[in-house]
């Protein structure tokens, strides 16, 4: 199949795409969306770059076809692609407390299907590729069927394919890891989408006081929008912020959520809750190099320290009742549409943090699919 595709941010290209072979999904997609994850890797930033890569892993798909051995989707299913997968049949995936999947768990550094390692992607028998096994910045992918969750045809995919990553993963490390009581205190550092949907998961769960903590003045005001009733911006205090909650909340807040991968902020998120409950969790993905630094007292005065990826959902499992219980409130975090060709405008509104999340639709484009 020859489709129309990108390498992240630049003009758009042809490209051929095999189809699916074992266990494998080929999908037409009809909506994506730009995420943080993408912008770093195709700046190459903390990592080995992998080029030429098809980016993307935010969004809505139909399924085309299927390879041998596919059981549980058939052409015309509406899916979800997630970065980490589930089995099924692993330890992780039978366990369930986890979502860690020992076959499909993220994988950043691989280009390739776990199948057979290779490439569906190639541009005059040159391979292209893939990113966190999903690829979306394309008409069409080929994904492991165990990275697709199966969700209702009624569901508007312009607007489900943000929870396909990181809504998702804000109201799951919310709702799931840190668990807040109702009345109780939650602290949420970074206030992009994925921090306002923890606070979303704390304002679900009771809490009645949520504290936003973040860089950018800009993001208060929208804020309030899902649950956040007090902010504070770090450089706006002489002391480090944990003390600043501790003195605000009477000891440390009940909670916290670290959202934005910052070491210092991952710190002072530990260091905030209080002791002998205080639970915090990680979320943001902090640089390969970083080194997590705080005094024992603070572990042995019974703070706790989680991490989660993907909010602790198991992605075929869980996902589609995230999709019932939260569709209706998913609006709020679209701030920006464009069509696949103005892609180049979803890079800029996210590198200078303008909006939420930008829709990227395949719909509307200048080129269209040869077969």
């Amino acid at each position: 199949m020859l489709l129309e595709t990108t390498c992240g941010r630049g003009q758009s290209i042809f490209a051929f795409l095999a189809p699916p072979r074992a266990n494998e999904v080929r999908v037409k997609i009809k909506y994506t969306a730009l995420y943080h994850t993408d912008v770093y890797f195709w700046e190459a930033k903390g990592q080995t770059p992998l080029f030429p890569r098809i980016f993307g892993h935010e969004a809505a798909k139909v399924v085309e076809s299927v390879g041998d051995g596919v059981k549980n989707l058939k052409p015309g299913d509406h899916v979800l692609p997630v970065f980490t997968g589930e089995c099924g049949d692993c330890m992780h995936c039978k366990y369930e407390g986890s979502n860690m999947c020992d076959l499909l768990r993220i994988n950043t550094d691989r280009g390739v299907m776990i199948g057979d390692g290779k490439q569906r992607f190639s541009k005059n028998g040159t391979p292209i590729n893939h990113f966190l096994g999903t690829s979306t910045f394309s008409e069409y992918t080929v994904i492991h069927e165990g990275c697709l969750a199966k969700i209702d045809p009624s569901t508007p995919l312009d607007k489900v394919c943000i929870l396909s990553c990181g809504v998702s993963t804000g109201l799951g490390a919310t709702l799931n890891v840190v668990k807040p009581k109702k009345g109780s205190s939650v602290a949420v550092f970074g206030l992009g989408a994925v921090g306002l949907a923890a606070a979303e998961g704390a304002r679900i769960s009771g809490a009645s006081r949520i504290i936003g903590v973040d860089l950018n003045p800009k993001r208060f005001e929208e804020a309030t929008n899902f649950g956040v009733n007090e902010f504070m911006n770090p450089r706006d205090h002489i002391k480090p912020v944990q003390e600043i909650i501790a003195e605000m909340t009477n000891g440390g807040v009940d909670r916290s959520v670290e959202c934005s991968g910052n070491i210092n902020s991952i710190i002072s998120a530990f260091e905030c809750v209080h002791d002998g409950w205080g639970v915090a969790v990680l979320v943001g993905v902090p640089s390969p190099d970083a080194i997590f630094m705080t005094k024992p007292i603070n572990v042995l005065n019974e703070r706790t320290l989680k991490g989660t990826f993907f909010g602790n959902y198991k992605p075929r499992t869980d996902l589609p009742s995230v999709v019932d219980m939260y569709m209706n409130k998913v609006e709020k975090f679209i701030t920006h549409r464009v069509p696949f060709s103005e892609i180049n405008k979803a890079f800029d509104y996210m590198v200078k943090e303008e909006g939420l999340r930008c829709i990227i639709s395949m719909e509307e484009k200048l080129l269209s699919v040869h077969n």
